[in-house]
C-alpha cells in the first residue's frame, strides 16, 4: 500500500512509528512480557500520540486506519528488536535513546500536520508535543513505570522547544527541511543531555512556614 507520495511528513511519521515501536519493545522486554505483550506495547507506544492528535484535529480516518502500512512497520520493528536483543545485549540507555529519537520524529511530524491544517501556532506546538509524548506515557503506564514526562527530566520541555524552533526557523526564512532539522536536533540534544548529563528543570517548592 505504499501508494502515497513520500512527502517529508510521511517519511518522518514512518520513522517515528518505527523508533517508538523499538522503544516499546525494549520496555516490554524489561518487564518480561510474552510476544503478544511486546507487540501490544509497541503498537500503543507508536500510535498513541498520533491517534490522540488526529482525534483532536478531527482528521478521519485515523492515520493508521487510513494506511495500515504503519502497523506493518510497527510490527516489523518490534520483531526486529526481539531478534536483535537475542543476538546482542542492547546498551543500558538503549530505551531512553530510542525514546529520544521517537520523540523527535513524532513531535516534528505532529507539528507539521497541525501546521498543514492551518492551526494557530500555540495549537501547533501543543499538537506536536502531544504527538510526541502521549505514546510514551501510555507505554510507561502499561509497563508499570512512572512516565518519563513526570520524572523531572527535560522531556515535554524538549518537545515544546523543538516544535517552537521548527516554527520560528520558518518565520526567519528557513525552508521546511532546514526547519525540520533545527527542531529535530533541538529535541535530540536536550534529551541526550538529560539522559547523559542528568540535565533537569528546577523544582518549584513552597517555603516551609515555621511552626
Amino acid at each position: 500500500m505504499f501508494h502515497q507520495s513520500f512527502s517529508l511528513i510521511y517519511l518522518v511519521d514512518l520513522a517515528g512509528v518505527a523508533v517508538f515501536s523499538i522503544s516499546g519493545a525494549l520496555s516490554a522486554g524489561r518487564k518480561g512480557l510474552d510476544l503478544l505483550g511486546v507487540l501490544v506495547i509497541s503498537i500503543v507506544t507508536a500510535i498513541g500520540g498520533g491517534t490522540l492528535r488526529d482525534l483532536l484535529l478531527n482528521r478521519h480516518p485515523i492515520f493508521w486506519i487510513a494506511d495500515p502500512d504503519y502497523l506493518i512497520i510497527i510490527i516489523a520493528a518490534a520483531l526486529f528488536t526481539i531478534f536483535y536483543v537475542r543476538l546482542r545485549k542492547p546498551p543500558g540507555n538503549a530505551l531512553l535513546i530510542a525514546d529520544a529519537l521517537g520523540l523527535s520524529f513524532f513531535v516534528i511530524s505532529g507539528t507539521q500536520i497541525a501546521e498543514t491544517a492551518g492551526m494557530h501556532p500555540i495549537i501547533i506546538i501543543i499538537m506536536g508535543t502531544m504527538t510526541g509524548v502521549a505514546g510514551g506515557v501510555i507505554r510507561d503506564i502499561l509497563s508499570a513505570e512512572v512516565p518519563l514526562i513526570l520524572r523531572r527530566d527535560i522531556y515535554a520541555t524538549a518537545a515544546i522547544l523543538g516544535s517552537g524552533i521548527y516554527l520560528i526557523s520558518q518565520q526567519l526564512g528557513a525552508v521546511k527541511e532546514i526547519a525540520f532539522f533545527a527542531g529535530f536536533i533541538t529535541i535530540v540534544v536536550l534529551r541526550l543531555l538529560a539522559i547523559i548529563k542528568g540535565l533537569r528543570l528546577p523544582v518549584f517548592k513552597l517555603p516551609v512556614e515555621p511552626k
